[in-house]
Parts: structure tokens; C-alpha cells; sequence
């Protein structure tokens, strides 16, 4: 588009613009493959010395429109879409470690995350260092190593609510010569764009507040296309130098800014798939349409709902950065001016049995393993998402025996908050 469009507007009209004559939704290509009458073009595809579709693992016209509306939300220069959130983070850090490699991340991420960082990439050779991201510099400095290859954060943790300082881990990162990969699935575009504090990476599980109606499971990543791969060539050998399986292409070199995001495609969608269904990515479009509203009523919700709790006597503590006085209510302010998320964590005074209690007393609230739908949903992370975890590991990834994770929707604010009176009532 010739104009530079808005938030809401991208949100609408980024990806697809239809032609005379076609339909004004993104059309679904069901489609495995596509034909063409010349070989030699087909080998040239092969080749990537032309662009075009020829199967759809590496590309399809309705991924490819979604794809682009991401891309264009984040400011990036180009997404992948993926089949999970865990298979863009996966697929984020994969194309630049290999086996005998470093990253370092903070400790405040998404226990799937966790175990897939700490555990799964440790059994393919790449190691972990987990830090505190309330660490000072020179605390996070320390966990480097001359093959740490990238440092990752969450916007807002799934599931304590912690806020990252963006700009200091950007700092950090870009110290080492190293990217820095950020999970924005809490914040969304709308409410924070990292590639602005610095972020080299963002991925989404776009499962959540994108999808925002619990249709589809998906994932992205996005490539701002600032991160300047050549000047520290020595530690990225997969984009720096000849792929034999291309006839010797060197990515940043032939495709620019586009490299990182044309070998994630063209090495690790070909060779592990993870790809998203066409039909999944036209549900995700449906939802990221109305993206900027609902999460501006998510926001509204989720702040009258954390006010009552942190006033409640019977609520131990509350975590959510849009209160006054909140651990993370500066780093809040600053980076989600307009709103973080629908999500709060807090807990009940009393033990474990306490949480479930007021739980299983809910009426409209859903309890279940999803988040950031337009459904008020509730989860008790040690006991569900994060029960594979050791109890030392759950202090470590910021969730307490007695955290709950309450994922307020779009419905009613006093209607949200009944049903928590309610259930309190029965404590």
C-alpha cells in the first residue's frame, strides 16, 4: 500500500488487497501444489532464483497474505507463519544455533518454553542459560560465552506478568554481537512493537490474542531485518556462509534483509515442515481484524478486575503492571503505554487447595489450558501447564504453588467480576 497505514487499519487491510473482481477476504488455497507448464521454472523455484509457489510447505498464497499482515503489524520485513507459538520459538533460535551453541534467555518465559529450551535443544548439542531479567547488566553479562548465540525474553511473562526491560536486554545483546529474539504473544502489536526498543526477533504463539477466539493453533516469526549478520559473520556460519544445498547461496548476501527469514524457510520448513494449514491461517486473519478492539477491552477489563482483587481480603497478592504500585508499573508504563494484556496473576491466601477451590466454584469463568481468548479463562499453572516442572525449576520460571493465571475476556466487566465474588464467597 502506497499509504503508510495505521494500527487498526493494518490490522484490517495489511497482507491482501483484493483485484477487480476478486473476493475481498483472503481466498483459501487448499492447495498441496501448483502446476506450471515450463520445468525450467519449477527448477528456477527450486533454485531460489525465482519467486513463485510450487508446494505448500515452503509457501502458500494464504499463509503468505497472513504472514504479511504479522510482518506489517510488528514493522518487520518479513514472518513466517508455523504450525504452533512452540514451533516459531523453536524454529526463532534453531536457524541460528546448531549443535555445540549457546543462547541465553530469561527465566521468565512460558514453562512449554522452558523445558523445550532447557531440555529438548539441550538433546540436539544448543545449551541454556537461564537469568534472572531483573538482573543487573553485569549479572546477565556473565552468562555469555564466546558461543552464546542469541539472548530471548517474553514482553510480559506467561504466566507471572513480568514486564521485560527491552531496551536492556537489546543493550546486552547487541554487546555480544548477538540477536535479540523476543516472545510478544501477551502484548501484541498493538499494545508494544519491540523491533522500536531494539528487539532483532519477535515470534508469536498466535494461538492467542491474535487468533483471539480459540480457533486455530498457530505460530510466527517475524524479522525486523536490522540485525547485522555479516559484521559477525564468525558466529553465524548457516546465514553467512555458502549452503551446499543450494549450490553454495549465501543468504544475507542474496536475499539482504530477507535472509534470515528466506533460510528459515527455504532449510527449516523444507527439511522439518511445521507448517499451518491454509484453512487455519484464514481463521487466524478473521481474528486479526479485530485485533486492535478487543485487545483495547481486554486492557479495560483486566485493570477493573486487578483493582478488585489487589482490594480483596482474601487475595494474597496481585501481579498485573497496569496497577499503581505493581513491581513492573514503570517498565509498564514506559513500554505498554495504552495497556499490557488481559492476563493477571495473582494468589489466594491459603495453600494450594485454596486456588482450586475457587476455581472449581466458577460459573461463567472457563477453566482451561488456553489464555488470551475472548472467553475469561483460568488456570492454575503448578498444577496444569507447568506441572512437568520441579518445584525448584517452577521458582525459577516465576511461578508460585499458589499462582493463579486469570485470562480476562471481553464479556461484561461486572459480569466477569460477579462470577469471581461469587466464588470467593465459597472460600
Amino acid at each position: 500500500m502506497d499509504k503508510k497505514l495505521r494500527m487498526a487499519s493494518l490490522c484490517v487491510q495489511a497482507g491482501y488487497k483484493a483485484k477487480n473482481g476478486e473476493p475481498i477476504e483472503v481466498p483459501i488455497i487448499q492447495s498441496t501444489t501448483f502446476k506450471y507448464d515450463d520445468s525450467d521454472e519449477m527448477a528456477q523455484l527450486f533454485d531460489l532464483k525465482k519467486e513463485g509457489y510450487f508446494y505448500t510447505r515452503l509457501q502458500n498464497p494464504t499463509n503468505d497474505a497472513v504472514a504479511a499482515k504479522i510482518a506489517a503489524l510488528e514493522g518487520g520485513v518479513g514472518c513466517v507463519l508455523t504450525s504452533s507459538g512452540q514451533a516459531a520459538n523453536f524454529y526463532a533460535i534453531f536457524n541460528i544455533c546448531e549443535a555445540g551453541d549457546h543462547f541465553v534467555t530469561s527465566n521468565e518465559i512460558y514453562g512449554g518454553t522452558f523445558n523445550l529450551f532447557g531440555v529438548t535443544l539441550k538433546k540436539l548439542g544448543i545449551e541454556c542459560t537461564f537469568v534472572s531479567p531483573e538482573a543487573s547488566e553485569e549479572e546477565i553479562q556473565s552468562a555469555f560465552r564466546p558461543n552464546t548465540k542469541a539472548l530471548f525474553g517474553e514482553t510480559i511473562s506467561n504466566p507471572g506478568c513480568a514486564v521485560l526491560d527491552i531496551e536492556k536486554f537489546a543493550r546486552i545483546a547487541h554487546k555480544n554481537g548477538v540477536p535479540l529474539i523476543v516472545d510478544n504473544t501477551f502484548a501484541t502489536p498493538v499494545n508494544c512493537r519491540p523491533f522500536e526498543w531494539g528487539a532483532d526477533i519477535v515470534t508469536h504463539s498466535t494461538t492467542k490474542y491474535m487468533d483471539g477466539l480459540a480457533t486455530q493453533v498457530g505460530g510466527a516469526v517475524i524479522d525486523s531485518g536490522n540485525f547485522p549478520w555479516l559484521e559477525h559473520a564468525d558466529k553465524f556460519p548457516g546465514l553467512c556462509t555458502p549452503d551446499e544445498s543450494y549450490h553454495g547461496l549465501t543468504y544475507v548476501k542474496a536475499f539482504g534483509k530477507m535472509g534470515f527469514t528466506t533460510k528459515l524457510v527455504a532449510q527449516l520448513m523444507r527439511d522439518l515442515g511445521s507448517i499451518p494449514a491454509p484453512q487455519n491461517c484464514f481463521l487466524l486473519n478473521m481474528g486479526l481484524q479485530t485485533l486492535h478492539l478487543r485487545m483495547a477491552q481486554h486492557c479495560k477489563n483486566a485493570q477493573k478486575v486487578a483493582e478488585f482483587l489487589n482490594a480483596n481480603e482474601k487475595v494474597a497478592w496481585v501481579h498485573y503492571c497496569g496497577l499503581p504500585g505493581d513491581k513492573y508499573y514503570d517498565l509498564g508504563q514506559k513500554y505498554l503505554p495504552n495497556g499490557s494484556c488481559g492476563v493477571i496473576a495473582f494468589g489466594l491466601k491459603g495453600d494450594r487447595e485454596t486456588a482450586i477451590k475457587w476455581m472449581d466454584s466458577l460459573q461463567m469463568i472457563n477453566i482451561v489450558t488456553h489464555v488470551a481468548d475472548a472467553r475469561t479463562c483460568v488456570l492454575h499453572p503448578a498444577s496444569h501447564t507447568h506441572r512437568q516442572l520441579s518445584d525448584e525449576q517452577l521458582r525459577q520460571a516465576g511461578v508460585a504453588p499458589d499462582l493463579i493465571r486469570l485470562s480476562v475476556g471481553i464479556e461484561d466487566a461486572e459480569d466477569i467480576l460477579d462470577d469471581i465474588k461469587q466464588a470467593l464467597e465459597k472460600i
